[in-house]
């Protein structure tokens, strides 16, 4: 089975000061045990490059050399593919920006979806209701 993880899941597992972190590093590692293919796109790598160094949203932020190591180690598993958009990736995104209003903090959240459907990627970990918006994706919280 391939996924995608969203930024807020890997955030969450190197959060030390977050209730919630156990819980992510732990559904992090049972994605890899299983081996399912884990879906990343360079946004959302990028992404949490910003957030996790960043003293306004982390009380404990990673050092940018403590945050690049995650993501090497990410891209090191075997079973982790970074997607790329494809010839017709603006016509994806197109379809989906005429289903409903995309603007301000929506315009990343369909730029993932619209890469994960170009890639036939259905299944989205996160726990960010935002993707629901989108109807074909299974969007699934792990906190819950």
């Amino acid at each position: 089975m391939s996924c995608a993880i969203d930024v807020n899941l890997l955030l969450y597992a190197s959060d030390r000061t977050s209730a919630l972190q156990p819980r992510a590093a732990r559904f992090l590692a049972d994605r890899v045990a299983e081996g399912d293919l884990l879906c990343l796109s360079w946004s959302t790598l990028v992404g949490y490059l910003r957030m996790a160094t960043h003293p306004g949203i982390f009380a404990q932020p990673l050092s940018p050399d403590e945050a690049m190591q995650n993501v090497e180690a990410l891209l090191r598993l075997p079973n982790v593919r970074v997607l790329v958009e494809q010839e017709g990736f603006w016509d994806v995104y197109r379809v989906i920006a005429h289903a409903q209003p995309i603007r301000g903090n929506l315009v990343p959240d369909a730029h993932l979806a619209a890469l994960l459907r170009q890639h036939g990627v259905r299944t989205l970990y996160s726990n960010d209701r935002d993707f629901l918006k989108f109807d074909f994706l299974d969007v699934r919280n792990p906190f819950r």
